[in-house]
């Protein structure tokens, strides 16, 4: 359980992102209270009804301005997302609870309109439950989105790094490079021609086999494009494109030729780019 506890838990600091949650927490907690009523309001007139409503929006807004954006702006030491754990999560809901709850409290006991008792501090502490409810679900969707884009980012990266075969009717000929370092094929008779970047050197290999075993290889990669009949392209290495009446030119860094773009394949490559 200890083990659980003192695992990292990332300290959500996004102050911008803090002032959004804030105040969509505080509407949401008013048009509860006028909606549903609690906590006796419904036995008031309608402008000490308007007043209680108000004033209790008010205060979880300040509860959670006070927690989300003051204390962690002057006490950064304490909230550093390094030493950040779920048991610090917990007991940091558990103050922001703390703190919604005495101040619900304080504002019924100055207005004096209500009996406070047991009952009506049981009712002010589920009630502000409520804001806390949305901050921690809040939390947890940005928490699964970071995670999911961090996982999506390595495995973009995995992807891009992954090793491509190949394979030459003659074995001899097959080649296996990593598609990130691929820059284009070009189609030659019974042939294709692999041009790849090794460091700062552009190298080619020819390869027997076909333009079309080629893309069926590459058709998981979205940056690589079938720009011609006879040329294949990673639009991460375009360094110039040229463009007139009888259609586009791609240029490489250090490749001494320009590759056509065909007009059937002029939209798609202006829309992948």
């Amino acid at each position: 359980m200890l083990e659980f506890l003192n695992k990292p838990y990332p300290f959500n600091d996004d102050l911008k992102h803090n002032s959004k949650i804030i105040f969509f927490i505080s509407i949401g907690v008013l048009v509860f209270l006028y909606l549903f009523q609690p906590l006796d309001v419904s036995t008031l007139e309608n402008k000490q009804k308007f007043y209680v409503v108000i004033g209790l929006g008010v205060i979880t807004f300040l509860s959670l301005s006070l927690n989300l954006l003051m204390l962690p702006s002057l006490l950064p030491k304490i909230f550093l997302k390094r030493v950040w754990n779920i048991k610090k999560e917990i007991i940091w809901n558990g103050w922001i609870l703390s703190t919604i709850s005495v101040g619900y409290y304080l504002y019924y006991k100055a207005l004096g309109i209500f009996n406070i008792d047991f009952y009506m501090i049981v009712k002010l502490i589920l009630i502000a439950i409520i804001p806390i409810t949305g901050l921690i679900t809040i939390n947890q969707n940005r928490l699964l989105r970071s995670y999911l884009k961090l996982a999506n980012g390595i495995n973009k990266k995995l992807k891009d790094n992954k090793l491509i075969h190949f394979k030459s009717d003659y074995t001899k000929d097959s080649l296996s490079i990593k598609v990130s370092l691929l820059l284009f094929i070009r189609a030659a008779n019974n042939y294709i021609e692999v041009f790849w970047k090794e460091g700062e050197v552009v190298k080619s290999q020819m390869i027997r086999t076909s333009l079309k075993k080629a893309e069926e290889i590459l058709n998981e990669f979205k940056f690589i494009f079938k720009c011609h009949r006879s040329f294949m392209v990673n639009i991460n290495y375009i360094d110039k494109i040229e463009g007139g009446i009888q259609g586009y030119k791609l240029h490489f860094d250090k490749v001494g030729f320009s590759i056509p773009v065909s007009k059937n394949f002029a939209y798609k490559l202006k829309d992948i780019i």
